[in-house]
């Protein structure tokens, strides 16, 4: 049998996992029940997405996590959007920290009205059990204005099929649907996804809403904090998706008070080419290089982005992997935080060695860069992971006492067997 626990009232007696979010700037000390740290959302993007959604208007009602784990993005909703929220948690533990953190988040950003804290719920019960809850809580038939689902998924999947979500797509879709207020452009939805979806996967996803709500708009939004990953991807249905704008990309930038970049445009997802080779680019000594951000690369909006800037023609050398790589015509300026944190490191071919990188040849590689003024030289390459920093720290600790002038980097030739040795711009 569900219950409820209210936030107002709510001890953090015997809760714990109690760590501080550095990347609010309130320094949140959030609870993570039952190891749920790794699960949870970090404060900054929480928050962006909420910032993001308050864009939209939404109809009146309550804000819905019907799986809400330590209730981090619930409550960045309720702070940005001024709204009560209603959370449901299967694990108890989990819901009553998600309580106590929607109470830190409430009292240390000063609000002064506790109504909002009296109106909020966190149900300990099934999420998919949407009549079950509403009847709990008194609540109207239809009074959930947003939904949000982030299901569960075995953190030791690799492919994350749409049939190991807990709860499923199908069942929360199937449970909420009465309850969820409908506007012309859908119910606003947004569902917080693996980053190691598919395309096939992807429209999976998007087959299931149209047979709950036929027709409604879809946007999918890849948001990244950079390391060459994507953090968050999410589909926003309904009230909150653009009519003709099917992919948003958010980069989340290192300064938790810097607003993020975001891209929108793109084309709908489909089925990816198979048969499609990638053509063989030949480096030449003075061609600009540049490594992209790989979620930028992923969310299949590199190309929107790179004909926005001045770099004039550009192809692509490797279009996979973590240090996706384009020969361009032009220096890339990377004085604003947009290009900086979107172009990993940018520079000119100065060099082309043709020989093998190991310990043994390193003194190849630091010859060839005495030659250019190179003071410093950083590997941008897979290697072994054992022997990386060993060469890493070979190049610094020869190149530092030679007092070169000029940064630069080295990457393997995507298609090739030669190093590029590069020079920062």
């Amino acid at each position: 049998m569900p219950r409820i626990i209210h936030p107002l009232s709510e001890t953090s007696e015997g809760l714990f996992e109690n760590n501080p979010d550095k990347t609010s700037i309130e320094q949140f000390k959030f609870f993570h029940a039952n190891e749920g740290k790794p699960l949870a959302t970090p404060w900054q993007v929480a928050l962006s997405r909420a910032i993001m959604l308050r864009e939209y208007q939404l109809p009146e009602g309550v804000i819905l996590d019907c799986a809400c784990g330590s209730g981090i993005q619930i409550a960045a909703y309720s702070e940005i959007l001024k709204r009560p929220i209603v959370g449901v948690e299967l694990n108890e533990s989990r819901a009553r920290a998600s309580a106590v953190n929607f109470r830190t988040v409430f009292t240390e950003r000063g609000n002064d009205s506790i109504d909002r804290l009296k109106d909020s719920a966190f149900v300990v019960g099934d999420g998919r059990n949407g009549s079950e809850i509403m009847a709990l809580l008194d609540l109207q038939k239809e009074s959930v204005a947003f939904l949000h689902l982030d299901p569960a998924r075995p953190r030791n999947s690799r492919a994350h099929s749409l049939s190991e979500m807990a709860p499923r797509l199908d069942e929360v879709f199937a449970g909420w649907k009465n309850h969820l207020k409908c506007g012309k452009f859908g119910p606003a939805i947004l569902l917080d996804l693996s980053p190691r979806l598919s395309s096939f996967q992807m429209l999976e996803v998007e087959d299931l809403v149209e047979k709950f709500w036929p027709n409604t708009n879809k946007t999918w939004t890849w948001t990244s904090r950079g390391r060459g990953r994507v953090d968050r991807l999410a589909l926003w249905l309904g009230a909150i998706a653009e009519t003709t704008l099917p992919r948003r990309f958010v980069r989340i930038p290192p300064d938790p008070t810097s607003p993020p970049f975001i891209l929108l445009g793109g084309k709908p997802i489909a089925e990816p080419e198979t048969d499609k080779e990638q053509q063989f680019i030949q480096p030449q000594r003075g061609n600009y290089v540049s490594i992209i951000d790989a979620a930028l690369v992923e969310s299949g909006m590199a190309n929107d982005w790179l004909e926005t800037i001045s770099i004039g023609s550009y192809v692509w050398a490797e279009s996979q992997g973590r240090r996706p790589i384009i020969y361009h015509e032009k220096n890339v300026e990377t004085s604003s935080p947009n290009m900086a944190n979107l172009i990993v490191a940018t520079g000119r071919i100065v060099e082309l060695i043709n020989a093998e990188l190991t310990m043994e040849s390193a003194d190849e590689f630091v010859e060839t860069c005495l030659q250019h003024d190179i003071g410093k030289l950083t590997i941008r390459a897979s290697l072994d992971p054992k022997i990386q920093p060993k060469l890493q720290g070979s190049f610094d600790r020869q190149l530092t006492r030679r007092h070169g002038s000029r940064e630069a980097f080295l990457l393997r030739n995507p298609k090739g067997e030669n190093y590029l040795i590069c020079v920062k711009n």
